[in-house]
Formats: C-alpha cells, structure tokens, sequence
C-alpha cells in the first residue's frame, strides 16, 4: 500500500507540473507501525480526494515518529502511547507548539498459536509471563512446554504501554522489565507470523492486524472485541494518536480534518480499530 501510495503522489505531481501549477508540499507522516496501514489508508484516500496532495507515511516506531517530529522532519507523529514529559518539554523549548489529535482507541491483543489451548489468563499472571517469571505452559495449564515470549522492540509505543499496563501492573514506581530470553520483534507483522509457525510462543498485537490464523488471549476474562475497547472494559485498551501542529494549515490541516471526519473514521473502522468519534 505504500508504494501505492508514492505512485500516486508521483502521478499527482506529474499533472501538476504539465498544467504550470505550483508544487505542493509533501506531507510526512512517521511513527507507529500499529497504525501505520490505517494512516496509509486515510492518506491513500485523502489524495483521491484533494488533487495536488502529495503525503508520504513511514513507520519506524512511536519514539522514532515523535523524536522526528521534534527534530523537524515530518509534519505529523503517529503514536501508539501518549507523548512522555522529557519529550513535551524539549518540544517547548524548541518552539514546537504540539497536540495531541486521538485518531482511535486500539485494544493490545495477546496471541497465541492455533494448537495452543490457553484462552484466558489474568493481567497480573500474564505479566509474570512477560516478565520472565513464569517459563513453562505447564504453569498455565497447557502442555510441558518452554513459553516463547515475544515483544515489540523498544522503539514501539505498544512495547513501552504494555510494558507499563501489564509488566509492571500500571505501578509506575515499579522497575520490572521484559524477562531476558524475551525475543524483540520490528513489527506487529513479525509477531503475527512467529506466533502462527510456533506452537509456544505468545505474543501482543494492535487489534487491526488481528487475523483468523491465530487464536487470542482474553485478559482478565475479557477479550479485545470492538465493544469492550470502546467502553474500555477490556484491560489493555488505549488511544492511538497523530502529534501535529496546533497552527498547522494547508494540506497538513486539511488532512487532520479528514482523518477526524465521518469519512476518515469510518476508515480507522475498517482497519480494524475504534473510531475516536
């Protein structure tokens, strides 16, 4: 969908150029991967609606995403966690007058392999998993089996909520950490695979990139339906966010608009996550 998306820009501006027009700018977007196809989507759509547009969406991660919208190099950060305190700060003191736009709400999904019959587990046992303090299926009712724990690389907004929500129980005084022999993954993509070829291994992903090949985990009894997120009954439920400009304009703003739109949250929809409105 990406290089559709650049084909597209290249043609727009081809147009553009033929009939003397002036060159827009183009509008970079960078960040999360959890909501890196539903921004492909929204600007894909956004260009088909506003000849001239030309937008250019990367991934990389929420702290890539952020750390480049403070250095300048992108008009828009995709997050998948609220900006931290030492971040805001450095955007003041360099003049960056921020906010935060929730594009949706997001429900973290713990997976599991198909031949994997553990279905529920509570927040607080799940962290021990993550946490490296509970090795074996066994202990969770399953087979005589080592877990393969896997998680998001420290670059993800996901990694670090999941890390603060489930990990360290939401105590924010805590210090735990991932357990050692936990495997760090690029992308909800590499997960997704991994725990689909490996009977073992347990994993989290956006609710977006939740597909049939795996089986999910509910938390605490409850499990990442549409519903449950909205009404954030479901444990691990969290907004996803664009970090913008509070004076933008032009396209930037007109593509704001669109994403908060009927239109463009209908498109957050069918990604997968819940609408902000």
């Amino acid at each position: 969908m990406f290089k559709k998306i650049l084909l597209g820009a290249s043609l727009l501006l081809f147009v553009a150029c033929g009939e003397g027009k002036t060159k827009s700018e183009v509008i970079k977007l960078q960040g999360s991967d959890t909501i890196l196809n539903t921004t492909q989507a929204i600007a894909e759509e956004f260009m088909k609606e506003n000849e001239g547009a030309r937008i250019a969406v990367t991934g990389g991660g929420s702290g890539t995403g952020i750390a480049a919208k403070l250095n300048g190099t992108v008009h828009i950060a995709m997050a998948s966690r609220s900006i931290k305190e030492k971040e805001l700060q450095k955007a003041k003191e360099s003049g960056i007058n921020l906010e935060e736009i929730v594009l949706g709400f997001d429900g973290i999904t713990v997976i599991v392999n198909h031949d994997n019959k553990v279905a529920d587990l509570d927040d607080k046992t799940l962290g021990k998993v993550f946490e490296g303090k509970i090795t074996n299926w066994n202990e969770l009712g399953g087979e005589d089996a080592e877990i393969v724990v896997l998680s998001r690389d420290s670059s993800s907004g996901t990694h670090s909520y999941f890390k603060e929500a489930i990990v360290r129980n939401g105590k924010k005084e805590s210090d735990k950490e991932y357990g050692v022999k936990t495997l760090y993954m690029p992308s909800n993509q590499a997960i997704l695979q991994e725990v689909k070829s490996n009977k073992y291994a347990i994993g989290y992903i956006g609710m977006g990139y939740m597909e049939d090949s795996v089986n999910e985990v509910a938390v605490d009894g409850i499990k990442p339906t549409f519903q449950n997120v909205a009404d954030k009954s479901y444990p691990i439920a969290r907004e996803v966010y664009w970090y913008v400009d509070a004076d933008r304009k032009g396209d930037e703003a007109k593509l704001v608009e669109f994403a908060l739109s009927p239109k463009g949250q209908a498109i957050v929809k069918s990604e997968g996550f819940v609408p902000a409105k």
